[in-house]
This record gives C-alpha cells, structure tokens and sequence, in this order.
C-alpha cells in the first residue's frame, strides 16, 4: 500500500469533475490534497471506511452533502472547513462559476480506502483512479514545503493566505482573526499527562484554539496549516 500512496505524490489525478493531486505528505500519517472541481460538477457520494478526512474551502463556493440524503446539504464559502469522521458519505459540488478549490486532509494516508455509493459519470462500483488516469506533476503546480521554526512557507490561492508554521508553544499561534482556520500536520495538542486531543489532521478555528490554550499544551513542536482572509 506505501508504494501505491507514493506513486500519486507525483501525479495529477485526472476525474470527470476535474483533477486533483497530492501537495503536501507527512509519511503515511497525513496527506494534504488540493482539489479543482469544475463549475456545476461534483464528486461521487463516497466514504471512506478507515481514514478520516477534513477539508477546507480555499477558493469558490461548494455545496456539501453529508450523508445519504440532499436535504443535509449545506454551502459553504471559502475560507470554511469540515471535518469528516470515517464512514460518513459525502460529495462537494461546486457552485461559483470559477469552480472550488479545495485542500483535503487524509489521516492516515490510503488512496484506495474509498467507497461509492452514488456518481454521476457511472463510477459507482470503480476504485480509486490507476495510471491511465494520471499525468507526472509539472512545475506550474504547487506544492507546499515543509516549515521549519521561525521559518514559514506562504502561499497565496484566491482571496486567502496559507502559510505553514512550526510552533513550540501557543504564543505565535493564536491570533484575534475569528475566521482563521489551522490544521494539524504533525505534533499535537495534549494534557499533561501526554493524551492527545488534537493531531494530525484535525481542523479547527481560532476560537477552538484559544480555548484549548487554557487548558492544554503542544507536545514539543506543532507543524499547522493556517488559513486566513487577505
């Protein structure tokens, strides 16, 4: 399974609602993957039995369904973020003209753990995408670096930036922007006794994370994603 995940760390995967590809990777505990769906497009009604998954809204506007039925569907604008327990069908449809740009976060990381229950382009009894499907990276795709302390990578997507950061404490990181959205790359947030409350691949808002500043504390160095509104 670890050589099948890494092939797709230098692939663009090619769908029927767009493509999307692998643009950050913590081994196998976490995969960052950017998404282009295309306007009035959508992915399947899929789940994924073994991982879980988040995602954030970078760019566009989407229409989220989370669960079996239409009627739990909601909009989301960016910047926004979700996070997916394991099991949980969903689909996004892009709804702006421009279509959505999206990062989506796997924990841990298997590009085959994928169930279809509903698709619109016949798919629904199909595995992930093989080769046939892909095409190696070309240098007009970005891909995240990895952070190191005191040393940021930024990058700006639409209306918003996102900047990588390795903390050793809470000081730098909380900030008074309500509408900023972190994301665990590695480390965690834990109690004393060393128990983790968040990790890899949980996505929260300033005002989750100013709250748990009170109380708990970063295990050595915490790598996040942070996104935030020019």
């Amino acid at each position: 399974m670890k050589s099948k995940s890494k092939f797709y760390d230098r692939r663009v995967v090619y769908k029927p609602w767009g493509y999307e590809y692998t643009i950050y990777r913590n081994l196998n505990h976490l995969a960052v993957t950017f998404l282009k769906i295309n306007h009035n497009q959508k992915t399947s009604l899929h789940c994924h039995p073994k991982k879980k998954t988040g995602f954030i809204v970078v760019d566009g506007k989407a229409l989220i369904q989370l669960g079996l039925w239409k009627s739990s569907s909601e909009y989301y604008r960016a910047p926004s973020k979700l996070m997916i327990r394991t099991g949980l069908f969903h689909s996004i449809k892009a709804v702006s003209k421009k279509g959505v740009f999206a990062l989506e976060f796997e924990t841990p990381v298997n590009k085959k753990d994928l169930v279809r229950f509903k698709d619109s382009y016949g798919r629904e009894t199909k595995p992930y995408e093989g080769k046939k499907f892909t095409k190696k990276i070309g240098r007009k795709y970005i891909k995240f670096k990895k952070p190191k302390l005191s040393k940021n990578q930024t990058y700006k997507m639409g209306k918003v930036l996102i900047s990588l950061e390795v903390h050793k404490n809470f000081k730098n990181l909380i900030n008074k922007k309500m509408s900023t959205i972190f994301a665990i790359l590695d480390g965690g947030i834990a109690d004393k006794y060393g128990h983790n409350i968040l990790s890899y691949g949980d996505i929260i808002k300033t005002g989750t994370l100013n709250k748990l500043s009170e109380t708990f504390v970063i295990k050595k160095h915490l790598t996040v994603l942070r996104v935030s509104k020019l």
